[in-house]
């Protein structure tokens, strides 16, 4: 029996990971410390298209995206009980991706003002939590919840990151799972080399080399014309890489060996575009990210403001919990505000 682990330190020439396969053996070890790694506009993305936008404040401010995010924040916090976390942004489109590929991401819809004018006041959310955050306008997101991952494995620590970017897929390791936030987080998916290998067909470090064969149309990225994801999985078994398949081009069966050759270079092309860089310098460390004590004070203040009363009674919940009485730093104040809420509703 064995246990497939990934190197994370990356060959900054090839960035790829590699495979390696370490006997399973049994022992009695204490829980790994939790890492959550959130990617932050996916959760916006989400949230803004989930909830209707005729939710505002009384005062006429636009809040659908920062309920929804607020209301799936509570709920990770409830099922994942992280012992660190951290929300990963974009910062732009001046990345390396964008460098090298000026139609990189084109063609997806334009998103409407209202999801813009929202991100102001998440941000203000996730502050109000004192939950730290990063982006980096040369990088992704995907490539700093990469790293951050990786680091945290390294550091003998589990971490679970909520996306459902296939990018994020090559990442899932022993210690690494995807979480993809289905029903605001109430069913949430999560993704392990099993689980991947059994949806794709492919291994999680053989992701890339699978959108270097199929594409990504969210990433505008073409792959090669032709090839689809039954052909690219059945390639990835037989030859293990994008490189692989090229080295036995002769043994491939004409019909696919003509498209295979005709888009040779967009193949490889669009393989690096997908390929998350992990070994990048972290913007904040490790231990930065561990929560102590999570300030309640000013979240309260903030669903007050936004008019959240619901999210309100829900975080007065998630603070009465064994993890919560353990993680959340709640004044004298915000206490006899609970116990006066509570008495009241026994009349």
């Amino acid at each position: 029996m064995y246990i497939i682990k990934y190197n994370c330190r990356e060959n900054q020439k090839n960035r790829r990971s590699i495979l390696v396969l370490f006997p399973e053996v049994e022992h009695s070890t204490p829980m790994r410390q939790h890492l959550v790694l959130i990617d932050g506009h996916h959760l916006m993305y989400r949230a803004f298209f989930a909830i209707p936008r005729t939710m505002q404040t009384s005062g006429g401010e636009l809040t659908n995206a920062v309920f929804g995010v607020a209301s799936m924040l509570l709920t990770i916090i409830k099922m994942e009980q992280p012992d660190s976390l951290a929300f990963c942004f974009d910062a732009g489109e001046a990345t390396f991706r964008h460098q090298e590929n000026a139609t990189y991401k084109d063609g997806r819809a334009t998103t409407p003002d209202e999801f813009y004018t929202q991100i102001p006041r998440i941000l203000e959310l996730i502050d109000a939590f004192g939950f730290r955050h990063v982006a980096d306008a040369q990088y992704e997101a995907d490539d700093f919840l990469g790293a951050y991952a990786c680091q945290a494995a390294e550091d003998g620590m589990r971490a679970t990151i909520v996306s459902g970017d296939r990018d994020l897929f090559q990442m899932a390791s022993e210690h690494i799972r995807i979480a993809i936030p289905h029903k605001a987080y109430q069913q949430a998916e999560y993704l392990g080399p099993q689980e991947i290998l059994a949806k794709y067909g492919v291994r999680p470090d053989q992701i890339a080399s699978y959108k270097g064969l199929t594409g990504d149309s969210s990433d505008n990225l073409p792959g090669v014309t032709g090839i689809g994801p039954k052909t690219a999985s059945g390639l990835l078994q037989q030859y293990g890489t994008l490189q692989g398949i090229y080295d036995h081009i002769e043994d491939v069966k004409p019909t696919v060996r003509e498209k295979l050759l005709r888009d040779k270079e967009q193949a490889f092309f669009c393989e690096r575009m997908a390929t998350l860089v992990c070994d990048l310098p972290l913007p904040l460390p490790l231990e930065e990210l561990a929560l102590q004590t999570i300030p309640v004070d000013a979240a309260h203040a903030l669903f007050e403001e936004l008019e959240f009363t619901m999210l309100s009674r829900r975080l007065d919940s998630l603070c009465k919990t064994p993890y919560g009485l353990a993680h959340f730093q709640v004044s004298d104040t915000e206490k006899k505000k609970v116990e006066a809420a509570s008495q009241l509703s026994l009349f």
